[in-house]
């Protein structure tokens, strides 16, 4: 009887601090940490008593300051953290409200790098040396031709201040080559680096040739050269593309179309 009676007593003790405080949930974000607060709208609990958020804390550390108010911001200073170091803030919360983070993206990474050395091979081997990153972000490899900058890949970068070494290998095209790499963080602004050159070896200058109005084939010195190309329809429209020597365009409509090859333009007439 009195291990039943002290059950009732827990379970009815359990009940009413459920009552009294409610459910919790949490609400995290993460990224790295750019110099700024986050600033937070907190909606008033459910039943009308304080505010939605409860508690935050930044990579484990709860935070010293109130939040208990319809607006705060979590100040990132009061936990040491240094521009580009990884955050995770969890924001704990009452389950019948959510908070509203009105500045997510101060945690998302910026481009920041300083380029401290760009060199290319005669074989299209790319490398370069970074530092001052505060975040990874992808790098964009872009090769000049066509009179315009194409981009010919992308790796991830690594990230942080110390010195970062990358390399790519990219195909180059007959004569000069002309590289750079770029990034774009979350403000949209494309960030560039300087441009190196660098001439390929033994990388013969093709010729377009029209083979019957149904195919193109590139050509050097009488032999297949194989090569990146772009066909254009009258319209400016990409209808193919790819890397080979010979173009099959029997399924195109009748017409004028334009191709980019190496670093090189023409003309095809689909018959």
């Amino acid at each position: 009887m009195k291990t039943i009676y002290l059950n009732k007593i827990l379970l009815t003790a359990t009940t009413l601090f459920c009552a009294a405080f409610g459910s919790f949930a949490n609400l995290s974000i993460e990224g790295h940490y750019q110099g700024k607060n986050l600033y937070v709208q907190s909606p008033e609990s459910e039943d009308g008593f304080g505010f939605c958020v409860n508690r935050v804390t930044v990579n484990g550390q709860p935070s010293s300051h109130s939040v208990q108010a319809s607006a705060f911001q979590v100040d990132m200073a009061e936990f040491n953290v240094k521009i580009g170091d990884k955050v995770i803030v969890v924001f704990e919360h009452e389950d019948g409200c959510k908070p509203k983070l009105l500045n997510p993206e101060v945690l998302l990474p910026k481009s920041t790098f300083v380029l401290e050395d760009i060199s290319c091979l005669p074989d299209g081997t790319l490398s370069w040396t970074t530092i001052d990153e505060s975040g990874a972000l992808t790098y964009q490899i872009e090769q000049y031709k066509w009179n315009k900058w194409v981009v010919v890949g992308e790796t991830n970068g690594i990230g942080n201040a110390n010195p970062n070494d990358y390399l790519f290998n990219l195909t180059p095209h007959s004569g000069e080559n002309k590289v750079r790499v770029t990034q774009t963080d979350n403000t949209g602004e494309k960030r560039v680096s300087k441009a190196v050159s660098f001439t390929a070896d033994g990388i013969a200058e093709p010729e377009l040739q029209d083979v019957n109005g149904e195919s193109i084939k590139f050509v050097a010195n009488g032999n297949p050269v194989i090569t990146k190309y772009e066909v254009f329809d009258a319209y400016g429209n990409i209808v193919k593309k790819g890397m080979n020597s010979l173009v099959n365009c029997s399924n195109l409509k009748k017409g004028i179309y334009h191709v980019n090859f190496d670093n090189k333009h023409g003309k095809f007439i689909k018959k």
